[in-house]
């Protein structure tokens, strides 16, 4: 359980530093090292696991994903200039944009934002867990 081992040193670390009561602290530190054995902490390190095999992947679809996204917020950003000028000369037309994107982007279902985030961070949080552990250079 590499990836396990990895992750109690850290844990024990954050736990050190927000736990100030010292009986407390100890109680934490002893119910994650019986959280070690049991079978919650294997489902853990199942599901990052695959989060880490997903990040090593050599497939092209997903190691274009990251710079994909950050594509599409650029561009999101850099709209705003092009609507700067839209909004000097027909203030009209770039409110009617404005509400047309709110009204778009309002009617995405909630659970699908969320789907986007838990995706997006779970990767992120493999990516960052492959360069503490060596094996993303």
């Amino acid at each position: 359980m590499p990836i396990l081992d990895a992750l109690i040193g850290p844990i024990v670390s954050i736990i050190d530093k927000v736990i100030p009561d010292k009986a407390a602290r100890e109680k934490a530190k002893l119910e994650l090292l019986q959280l070690q054995g049991s079978q919650a902490l294997a489902e853990i390190q199942t599901q990052l696991s695959a989060i880490v095999a997903e990040a090593n992947s050599h497939d092209p679809w997903t190691s274009r994903a990251r710079p994909s996204f950050l594509y599409v917020m650029y561009v999101l950003l850099l709209w705003a200039l092009p609507m700067g000028l839209i909004g000097a000369f027909r203030p009209d037309t770039a409110i009617a944009i404005a509400q047309g994107m709110n009204a778009y982007l309002s009617g995405l279902p909630e659970p699908l934002y969320a789907l986007f985030g838990t995706g997006y961070l779970g990767y992120t949080a493999a990516r960052q867990w492959g360069k503490v552990a060596g094996s993303d250079k």
